[in-house]
């Protein structure tokens, strides 16, 4: 059998395959109004897509725990009832065509209140925006606001922010909940001394700039099921030679969150500091999700342009990753995962009206 198509156990959850949808947002909500952050159907037909195509597992894509938590005023937000109960229609779907249904929550910091990506992506400074926060009050980029720096009561706020959230999660029907620690956005902020400048508990020593982190993954598991897994996602490096969070930072904070409660890292890079270096190609990312494995044995999913079936069959195959995370290939393509399954000799899930392409 294809390694690729075994089914995988965490917790009491098994996913049916290793072909998983990265969460990539879409920025396509409300930006305001009663239905703000809410998905529409331009995010059902998203995700319904990839299911029917016969992914094992959909990420959807960072969902903000606050309005001001997110990237764009368009993103999906999961602070109220209106939108848990919204995405409960997404959540019926995927469990209907063999998918599980999962969700990353987050706080876009420092990088929130911008345009979206194809409108140029700069900081809005008209009525829809708002002043971003963060650790320390160093902004992203020139041209970027200077954020405000979060107190110690904000910081607890934010952390209930996020097991609110999950909360609100689980009600909506998901069965997996990551926390998104990467790409620069508030959490990954305070890991790194590249973003985090504060000289109380929260910054300077290594543990004293994971310890939001540490919260946040506390506060979620504590209101998630016991038999239900947390996923993390992690930026392995900035990239940055001597001022930024590294691949032995990594290392190092996979074990304590491992002992937190965190079931799988999901390992992506980059995204705190603009401009920097990152060799990039197929599958250039997939030695630090292997390095963390090997070194904590905490089980890992690996991202980043994996676009090939036998280079994807090859990384669960040879033990670099327990996943593969696809993204940008899954949207050119929302069938890959029943088209590599005719390649490698495996079985997905095809809904009945699909059974004449089999």
């Amino acid at each position: 059998m294809s390694a690729l198509f075994e089914p995988y156990t965490l917790r009491s959850l098994t996913i049916p395959n290793r072909v998983w949808m990265a969460p990539m947002c879409q920025y396509s909500a409300e930006a305001s109004g009663p239905d703000a952050g809410a998905v529409n159907d331009w995010h059902f037909a998203h995700y319904a897509a990839r299911a029917a195509g016969g992914t094992g597992l959909i990420l959807l894509e960072a969902t903000a725990v606050s309005p001001e938590g997110r990237i764009s005023p368009y993103d999906l937000g999961i602070w109220n009832d209106t939108q848990a109960e919204a995405l409960r229609r997404i959540t019926r779907f995927l469990k209907d065509h063999g998918t599980v249904p999962g969700i990353q929550i987050a706080h876009a910091g420092r990088k929130a209140s911008t345009e979206r990506p194809w409108k140029g992506g700069a900081p809005i400074d008209d009525e829809r925006g708002w002043r971003p926060v963060g650790p320390s009050p160093v902004p992203f980029d020139e041209g970027h606001p200077v954020p405000e720096e979060l107190s110690r009561e904000q910081i607890r706020e934010v952390v209930g922010q996020f097991a609110a959230a999950a909360r609100r999660a689980l009600d909506a029907g998901f069965e997996v909940v990551e926390v998104h620690g990467a790409h620069g956005y508030l959490i990954g902020e305070f890991l790194s001394p590249h973003s985090n400048r504060r000289t109380d508990e929260y910054g300077g020593s290594f543990d004293n700039r994971v310890r939001f982190a540490l919260e946040v993954v506390d506060a979620v598991r504590e209101v998630w099921p016991e038999e239900l897994p947390v996923f993390f996602r992690i930026s392995a490096t900035d990239w940055l030679e001597d001022s930024g969070w590294t691949a032995d930072d990594t290392v190092r904070f996979a074990a304590l969150l491992k002992e937190h409660g965190v079931d799988l890292l999901d390992v992506s890079t980059g995204g705190n500091a603009p401009r920097v270096r990152i060799p990039v190609g197929p599958g250039f990312q997939v030695p630090f999700a292997t390095r963390v494995k090997a070194e904590t044995g905490l089980p890992v999913a690996a991202v980043g342009l994996i676009t090939e079936t036998g280079q994807a069959e090859k990384i669960v195959a040879n033990g670099e990753a327990d996943a593969v995370l696809l993204g940008r290939e899954l949207l050119r393509n929302p069938s890959w995962a029943r088209h590599a399954a005719r390649e490698l000799g495996g079985e997905v899930h095809v809904p009945d009206q699909y059974h004449r392409s089999v």
